[in-house]
């Protein structure tokens, strides 16, 4: 079973205003993954949208967001239903700062409906930090029954090694992500007891899928996930050999 587990949509103030959750859908399809989630930056908005292009697409789903934390670590969390994004999304909310996004410097943040229908536009400024930690994050997320990503660990910024200098013992983690173009030997010994994930972190359409992890078939459920994980049973497509990571 393949798939990617960090995909921004339109939401994300960094996100290309292309990516619609209709358009994630039908890649991710067209380049054979079995399940997808979709990780906005501090919001899970635009999950029920996906959600309903996944169902028509028959192509499995989870449901999260990219969180910011107090340290500026970003760490992925990932939940089966809407509702527990939700959840994590009205926590993380009320631990951001209360000022009101501007599109011209910041992105505009559409939320949308399956159909792309544009419902309204998040007033926030989603690429701020929250004012949590990444324990109390973690520590959320699994109150919540999600699973808990270390994301991009290998970049040199907004990851827990460019930030913390390494994983905390207490971070709680389930797995750790290599971005699209890191190395994996060299992650692997430096992250040694987290299985490895590796994922597109798509902003942009042609960057959907283009990277990807493996696990035995199963469903693609958070319970299956976890059990991989914890078995390190994961295998992580190549690297990409050109362009930057984002």
């Amino acid at each position: 079973m393949k798939f990617d587990l960090h995909i921004h949509s339109c939401l994300s103030p960094c996100a290309s205003l292309e990516m619609a959750p209709s358009e994630i859908v039908a890649r991710a399809a067209a380049a054979g993954m079995s399940g997808i989630a979709l990780t906005d930056h501090n919001s899970s908005r635009n999950c029920p949208a996906i959600a309903e292009c996944a169902r028509r697409a028959g192509i499995g789903c989870l449901y999260g967001l990219e969180v910011c934390t107090a340290e500026e670590v970003h760490v992925l969390t990932l939940f089966d239903t809407t509702e527990q994004a939700a959840a994590m999304t009205d926590w993380v909310y009320a631990a951001m700062i209360k000022r009101v996004n501007d599109p011209e410097a910041f992105g505009d943040q559409p939320v949308v409906t399956w159909d792309n229908d544009i419902v309204e536009l998040e007033w926030r400024i989603l690429g701020s930090a929250a004012r949590k930690t990444v324990q109390e994050t973690g520590a959320k997320c699994r109150e919540l029954g999600g699973l808990f990503v270390a994301a991009h660990v290998d970049r040199p910024a907004f990851s827990v090694f460019s930030q913390l200098g390494g994983i905390p013992p207490d971070a709680g983690f389930d797995a750790i992500e290599i971005s699209r173009t890191g190395g994996e030997d060299e992650w692997r010994a430096k992250t040694e007891g987290f299985a490895a994930t590796r994922s597109s972190d798509a902003h942009n359409l042609d960057d959907v899928a283009l990277v990807w992890t493996e696990i035995p078939d199963a469903p693609f459920t958070v319970a299956s996930l976890r059990a991989a994980f914890a078995a390190r049973a994961t295998a992580v497509s190549p690297p990409l050999r050109f362009g930057a990571a984002r």
